[in-house]
C-alpha cells in the first residue's frame, strides 16, 4: 500500500464501539459499529478513504479541477467538494435525479447545501443519464478551456478509490486482534461497489476469514454482486499481487432496496429510529439506514447464528437526513 500515492484528509483508524443495546434488544450476536462516519472530511463517511488515493492521483497528474457525479442527496458529491476545496482546487458536481423528488428539502438542502458551502460548481442532469458521458464532455470543455480536469466516477469506486477499503480491512483487522476481539462477520451497505471491492480484496490480501456481507441499496443481486467482483479484480491487479479474488468471497444481499435507489422503506425508517433511540447513533436514509435494515432482519432471521461478534460499516452520510425531513412522521413540540 505504501507505493501508492496518499493524501491526508481523514482521522484514522476509526472507532470500533460495541451496540450492547441494540445487541440486546436483539437477542442475536453481540453488533459493533466502524465508525467510518467519524472520519471527519465535511461531517465524514465512507468516501474520505477513497478521496485520499483519488486525489493524490489527481495532484499527480496536475489537475487544478475535480469533476464528478452522484445523485442529488451524493454523500459522494459532498466528500469530494470537501476535498477540493482543502487542496484548493475547483470542484464541478453533476448530479443525476434519480427519484423524481421536487421536494426543496431534497434538492437544496442536506448534502446539496454543503455542496455549495464548499463552493463547488453544481448542475442537474435527469434520470437514467449517461452520466459518465457527460463529465467527460465537461472535461472537455473545461480542457478547452485551460483548465486540467481530473473525473473521479460515482462513489470514488474504481481502482484507486477502492485501496481506501483495502486499507480498511488492515485497519479493523489490527483494531480487532489489539483488544483480543475475534470478528466473524462484517456488513454494510453496498452500492457503487467500490468500498465493497476494497473490503473484498483487503481481507483476502490479510488472509482473513471474516464473512463480508454487503446489503443493497441499488440494483438487483446478481448486478451488484458482478460490478463488485469485477472491481475487486481489478484492484488486486492494480496492487500487483498476483492474487485472485473468488467469486464466493462476493455476497450481496439487495432485499431491502424497496421501491429504488433513495426511496424510503418502512425497514429504513424503523432501523434508523431504532438506532437513533437506542445507540444515540445518526445514520443515513439512502444507504447505511438500508443496511441496517438488513443488518436487523438478518439477525432476527438468524443468518448470523453461530456467530459472537457481527461489525456494521457506518458508511457516514447523516446530512442526507435534512433532505427527507417528512419521511420519519416525527411528532415534533408537545403543547
Amino acid at each position: 500500500m505504501a507505493r501508492f500515492p496518499k493524501v491526508r484528509l481523514g482521522h484514522f483508524p476509526t472507532p470500533l464501539e460495541p451496540m450492547d443495546r441494540l445487541s440486546e434488544k436483539l437477542g442475536g450476536p453481540r453488533l459493533w459499529v466502524k465508525r467510518d462516519d467519524c472520519t471527519g472530511l465535511s461531517s465524514g463517511g465512507n468516501k474520505t478513504r477513497k478521496l485520499e488515493y483519488l486525489m493524490a492521483d489527481a495532484q499527480k497528474h496536475g489537475a487544478d479541477t475535480i469533476i464528478t457525479q452522484g445523485a442529488t442527496q451524493s454523500n459522494h458529491a459532498r466528500q469530494t467538494t470537501a476535498a477540493a476545496a482543502k487542496l484548493g482546487m475547483e470542484c464541478h458536481i453533476l448530479l443525476e435525479d434519480r427519484t423524481g423528488s421536487n421536494d426543496p428539502s431534497y434538492i437544496l438542502n442536506g448534502n446539496v447545501l454543503l455542496d455549495q458551502l464548499h463552493g463547488a460548481t453544481i448542475s442537474k442532469r435527469g434520470g437514467g443519464t449517461d452520466m459518465n458521458a457527460e463529465m467527460q464532455a465537461l472535461a472537455e470543455t473545461l480542457l478547452a478551456e485551460g483548465r486540467t480536469p481530473y473525473v473521479i466516477p460515482g462513489g470514488g469506486s474504481n481502482a484507486i478509490g477502492a485501496l481506501g477499503y483495502v486499507n480498511c480491512a488492515r485497519e479493523l483487522a489490527e483494531q480487532a486482534a489489539g483488544t483480543g476481539l475475534r470478528i466473524d462477520a462484517l456488513v454494510h451497505a453496498t452500492g457503487s461497489s467500490g468500498t465493497q471491492a476494497g473490503l473484498v480484496t483487503g481481507l483476502a490480501a490479510i488472509q482473513s476469514d471474516i464473512h463480508l456481507l454487503g446489503i443493497g441499496v441499488r440494483a438487483p443481486q446478481e448486478k451488484q454482486e458482478q460490478m463488485v467482483f469485477d472491481l475487486a479484480q481489478k484492484t488486486a491487479d492494480h496492487l500487483g499481487t498476483g492474487q485472485i479474488i473468488q467469486r464466493s468471497a462476493v455476497r450481496a444481499n439487495c432485499d431491502y432496496v424497496g421501491p429504488g435507489y433513495g426511496l424510503p422503506t418502512d425497514g429504513m425508517i424503523g432501523a434508523l429510529k431504532l438506532l437513533a433511540q437506542t445507540e444515540g447513533l445518526l445514520f443515513d436514509p439512502v444507504y447505511s439506514g438500508k443496511g441496517l435494515d438488513g443488518l436487523i432482519d438478518q439477525v432476527q432471521k438468524g443468518y448470523f447464528d453461530g456467530m459472537d461478534n457481527v461489525v456494521f460499516l457506518h458508511t457516514g452520510g447523516s446530512a442526507a437526513l435534512f433532505g427527507y425531513p417528512d419521511t420519519f412522521g416525527l411528532p415534533g413540540y408537545k403543547e
